[in-house]
């Protein structure tokens, strides 16, 4: 059986794989940026930043709500996150903030590994 961190890596890496074929380095520059604003903004704060964005941001978006609804069983589609969100104490949010930035530092070095190393 694979571990946490295996189920990590290998979601990441299918998900580098389509952002980077569909994005290009885009797609690696935003998975690079993404732990950092949701350090500085909070997860709630930069999920409708990138929803809002579309494109590739809404890709990465949907990316990371794909990981937390199978490992946290949050809801899957951006609407239904956030009300969850809004309504989740505080425990429940800081879970799903720290499992979104365990996943983030996965797709940061599966993004690069996928990009050929330039990143």
């Amino acid at each position: 059986m694979a571990t946490l961190e295996q189920k990590r890596a290998q979601h990441a890496w299918e998900k580098a794989t389509e952002g980077i074929e569909s994005h290009g380095s885009d797609y690696m520059n935003d998975a690079k940026g993404l732990p950092a604003l949701i350090m500085n903004s909070g997860l709630m704060q930069v999920m409708a930043f990138l929803n809002q964005k579309g494109g590739r941001h809404q890709v990465l978006m949907n990316h990371l709500l794909d990981w937390l609804h199978r490992q946290l069983g949050t809801p899957k589609g951006f609407k239904d996150f956030m009300e969850a969100m809004m309504q989740a104490d505080s425990r429940r949010y800081q879970q799903v903030t720290t499992e979104a930035f365990a996943w983030l530092r996965w797709l940061r070095q599966m993004a690069a590994a996928r990009n050929g190393g330039n990143g």
